[in-house]
């Protein structure tokens, strides 16, 4: 399998789950990309960092989504660069490294619509192709984008969010099937996002 043409979904994956891999299948499975590495990224400048998992294990959750599965890579580098981490500087990082690959960006509708806060945005659009998979209330046209490259997919239109697993986990739901077996296993066991026991007094 030729891996030169490599789409890179970029997040906090904090957690990964099941609409994060049924987008990924989508994307390596109906685009030109040849293979989809899971760009695990420190915490957004645009977000607070509320109940983030530490890097470690954000990774590793990642890890247990798809180290099984060729298709798919996982790229720690994001957490290895100066702080705060923008998109355009690993991008600059990865072309330098692999010369040989060509990098497609993958993105929800709901990033293309803020795209213009993001640093150096202009050269992301000279410069890389975009893939947006579409996201819940946020239709978006090419024509609003005419200097970029930009691929419109009919991916599944996913509801869930990490945020909803996070909050579901805290509030004592079971999760199981929104997650990758092996990710709700570790979870489970490491007790991520549950609420701390809280004794009960008279």
């Amino acid at each position: 399998m030729k891996n030169n043409k490599i789409g890179l979904f970029f997040g906090s994956f904090n957690p990964i789950h099941i609409g994060h891999l049924a987008i990924a299948n989508y994307l390596v499975e109906y685009s030109e990309i040849d293979q989809l590495w899971f760009v695990v990224s420190p915490c957004n400048p645009f977000k607070k960092k509320k109940k983030m998992l530490d890097d470690y294990h954000r990774v590793h959750l990642v890890q247990c989504a798809v180290e099984n599965d060729p298709r798919f890579k996982v790229c720690d580098i994001e957490l290895k660069l100066p702080k705060p981490s923008y998109t355009i500087d690993t991008l600059t990082y990865l072309h330098e490294t692999y010369p040989d690959k060509e990098f497609y960006i993958i993105m929800g509708s709901d990033n293309l619509k803020s795209i213009d806060k993001w640093k150096n945005y202009e050269m992301i659009f000279e410069n890389y192709p975009i893939l947006v998979y579409p996201r819940p209330d946020y239709e978006v046209h090419i024509e609003d984008y005419p200097s970029a490259r930009i691929q419109i997919l009919k991916a599944p239109l996913m509801e869930i969010s990490s945020s909803f697993i996070r909050r579901s986990v805290a509030d004592g739901k079971d999760v199981r099937y929104f997650l990758f077996p092996d990710v709700f296993r570790y979870m489970d066991e490491m007790n991520f996002y549950k609420k701390p026991f809280q004794k009960k007094t008279d």
